[in-house]
């Protein structure tokens, strides 16, 4: 039987998988009703990741990544800023 924390994992896993797959459909849909409603389906398993990933903060089943430095977080922002121009 599974644990509170295999099923809190694996469920996370689950949505990470689908919001990876969702940038590839939305940018490859031409009908504009469809996108709009793959982005709100989008929204709405972000939203739902991040209560799970809440919980399974709060519960101690997952720990991150140590929080990046100010200047690493700004080298990124320099760095994706340049690639968009």
């Amino acid at each position: 039987m599974f644990q509170d924390k295999e099923m809190v994992n694996d469920y996370l896993a689950g949505l990470n998988a689908s919001l990876a797959n969702y940038a590839n459909v939305i940018a490859q849909t031409n009908n504009s009703e469809l996108r709009q409603t793959l982005i709100q389906m989008r929204n709405q398993d972000e939203s739902r990741q991040r209560t799970v990933y809440s919980y399974a903060l709060q519960n101690g089943h997952y720990k991150p990544a140590a929080p990046a430095s100010q200047e690493v977080v700004n080298q990124l922002k320099t760095e994706l800023m340049s690639e968009q121009q």
